[in-house]
């Protein structure tokens, strides 16, 4: 499928994010979604059916289960197992703190259900200046769970400064527990934006990764970096920017976003509790035609490596102050900010831990 065909949008999105609820047990320092309590409103069990039923209808070939918390929710189990029978296909991310011994039966008798269990670091040490105290051995707790039942599962990171010279043990992390391992970007959203100078990888950390990347094509990465194939080996994937043309979000209220990183009033394209629904909100959404149509602009049109990262990702240039049609702040061309190489930031422990 071609670049052109993809940039102008499907009659469905290929995949999608669904954030089920805002409630989380952590705090983490970069939630793209600054997660912590339930908002009002949130959509109840038969909302959630119903918006399976569209989605298995438009035949979404699978959504991303987040939040927040997603086990936290009560009707978790019947959600994603109604997802599931429809034909939909999940993918649920968890920090495992609520990963006890009676889900992790349900997790691995579940056919076509795939988990995410997040950390940041290869130690306590450094996943817990992230996610909080406890947050490490809560998460190895739940892998451990899950691989004694022979269930492969994936460890999905953040990279950011704090752990960028820590992959090798990340990945032996993940392979000694019976999973795969992910890599996903850091983000000025949600609270991300409050850690970005001090977790933001350096041009030099950026291209170290670059190649580790490559010399581990094993490693999924959701196309988070796909702004750094113009160092000169486009990375697997589609390398550019799906918001709006061929993934969204969905909020716990019904709220549908273009980007999960893209969480601000600009970038909401529709409610899909309105007449028409979800499906009125993708092929119709004013804002989805312009994210559809918009070409870049200089230095970007006339760049060398345009067809390698097509711009980069929308979502950090917006919540930095630049322009949408130009270059990623972490243009490895036209880089805005340059950071030197630093060690770990000294950041204080959160205190924000895994609830009892």
């Amino acid at each position: 499928m071609s670049h052109d065909l993809l940039r102008r949008g499907l009659g469905a999105p290929i995949c999608l994010t669904w954030e089920l609820t805002y409630a989380c047990n952590l705090r983490c320092r970069h939630c793209l979604s600054a997660s912590g309590t339930a908002a009002r409103g949130e959509l109840d069990t038969d909302q959630n059916r119903r918006i399976v039923d569209e989605l298995s209808e438009l035949q979404v070939f699978y959504v991303n289960i987040g939040g927040g918390e997603p086990l936290s929710r009560t009707d978790f189990v019947e959600i994603v197992g109604y997802a599931i029978a429809r034909n939909v296909g999940v993918k649920v991310s968890t920090n495992g703190a609520l990963l006890d011994e009676w889900m992790a039966d349900w997790i691995a008798d579940t056919p076509s259900l795939d988990m995410q269990v997040s950390i940041d670091g290869a130690t306590a040490e450094v996943n817990d200046r992230i996610r909080g105290r406890g947050s490490f051995d809560s998460a190895i707790q739940a892998m451990d769970r899950l691989a004694r039942r022979g269930f492969r599962y994936t460890v999905s990171s953040v990279v950011t400064r704090a752990n960028v010279d820590d992959l090798d043990a990340l990945y032996a992390l993940a392979a000694d527990r019976g999973a795969d391992l992910r890599l996903t970007r850091l983000r000025p959203s949600g609270r991300g934006v409050r850690v970005w100078r001090d977790l933001r990888l350096s041009a030099s950390q950026d291209r170290r990764l670059c190649a580790w990347l490559v010399a581990h094509p094993e490693v999924a990465t959701g196309d988070s970096f796909f702004h750094l194939s113009a160092i000169g080996e486009a990375l697997p994937g589609m390398n550019m920017c799906g918001a709006g043309r061929i993934v969204c979000l969905i909020d716990p209220l019904g709220d549908v976003y273009a980007c999960p990183f893209l969480i601000a009033p600009e970038f909401r394209a529709g409610n899909l509790l309105a007449p028409g629904g979800f499906t009125r909100v993708w092929r119709e959404s004013r804002l989805f035609e312009s994210l559809r149509s918009a070409e870049p602009a200089e230095p970007c049109r006339s760049c060398s490596a345009a067809s390698l990262c097509h711009g980069g990702c929308m979502a950090a240039k917006h919540f930095t102050g630049l322009d949408l049609l130009g270059p990623d702040p972490d243009c490895v061309i036209h880089r805005v900010d340059d950071p030197a190489d630093a060690t770990t930031p000294a950041l204080p422990a959160s205190s924000a831990g895994v609830a009892a």
